[in-house]
């Protein structure tokens, strides 16, 4: 399988659906059940919303990149929560395929390697509600190195300032998610460089990590999103247990490594069911509508109007 398929930078945003109870329910029910309590356990649609887009865009990556069926994907997390795919070399193809979601404000993202860990957060630039904006960041200023702090407090506005802060609040995210762990961890012995945001790099007690690489993107409505990308090696226990392979030949790593970082594919929620459907409010057999394929032989159900 090439490698250059399981490369892959999905994106939704939330803010203009809005699904009636019936048909977020529909949308519901292409997961397994045991994900169900995990997106209806929140009170507030939004917050469901993002947990049910965030985890129907991991089956629809795997879904789309591997060929597998939706009621065949097996999807576990490790005791830190990190979401993994159990599958054997053969079903896969690709070494370490493995994939992170984030979500923030209108948009939920999903990203995946086929060799590499993979990370990915997304951040708001939302101003605290309560605090000021000193404050407000000074609550995290045991996350960041020095250098990093001074590059914060030194912006001359407050505006300014909380942007270089989510900057680097989300490298280290999409750092940590990426190894499994999380900004729960003391984090201000990693480090971010970089020349005004790009060729950005890691320093980790005091060492710069070579076999890392690291995008920061804008989007529209205030919004960034980072991608770590690195080495297999460097995951916690729990999570190097689920990957295929750890050690790689120099030259095979570096093809992986240094991979060119793909566009963003924005989707539409509707673009995540294992079937071309219909806008809701339409009552029809959504049988009749399908292929034979496995995933659409399970669907016997109409859609809610």
């Amino acid at each position: 399988m090439e490698m250059e398929k399981g490369v892959q930078r999905w994106v939704v945003d939330i803010s203009n659906w809005n699904p009636s109870p019936d048909y977020f329910s529909f949308v519901m029910s292409f997961l397994p059940h045991h994900e169900h309590s995990s997106i209806t356990r929140f009170v507030k649609m939004v917050d469901r919303k993002r947990a049910l887009i965030s985890r129907l865009l991991q089956y629809a990556l795997v879904h789309k990149v591997l060929g597998i069926p939706f009621h065949e994907i097996i999807i576990k997390r490790t005791v830190e929560g990190k979401p993994y795919l159990e599958y054997d070399d053969q079903t896969c193809g690709f070494p370490n395929f493995n994939f992170n979601t984030s979500h923030d404000g209108d948009y939920v993202g999903i990203a995946s390697e086929p060799v590499c860990l993979v990370g990915i957060d997304i951040a708001t630039h939302s101003s605290p509600m309560k605090d000021s904006v000193e404050d407000f960041i000074q609550n995290f200023a045991i996350y960041f190195s020095n250098l990093e702090w001074s590059d914060i407090v030194k912006s001359d506005s407050s505006t300014k300032k909380l942007n270089v802060f989510y900057r680097y609040w989300c490298l280290k995210e999409s750092f940590a998610k990426a190894l499994g762990t999380g900004v729960g961890n003391r984090m201000d012995n990693v480090e971010f460089h970089h020349s005004s945001w790009e060729d950005l790099y890691v320093v980790v007690d005091g060492k710069e990590l070579k076999d890392w690489r690291f995008w920061l993107l804008e989007v529209e409505k205030d919004h960034l999103i980072s991608i770590a990308r690195g080495n297999p090696a460097a995951a916690t226990t729990s999570y190097r247990k689920t990957l295929k392979q750890t050690d790689f030949g120099e030259k095979e790593y570096s093809l992986a490594l240094n991979h060119p970082n793909v566009p963003l594919m924005f989707r539409h929620v509707e673009d995540l069911l294992p079937f071309p459907t219909v806008s809701p409010g339409i009552n029809m057999d959504v049988s009749t509508e399908l292929k034979t394929t496995e995933d659409e032989k399970l669907v016997e159900r109409q859609l809610p109007k």
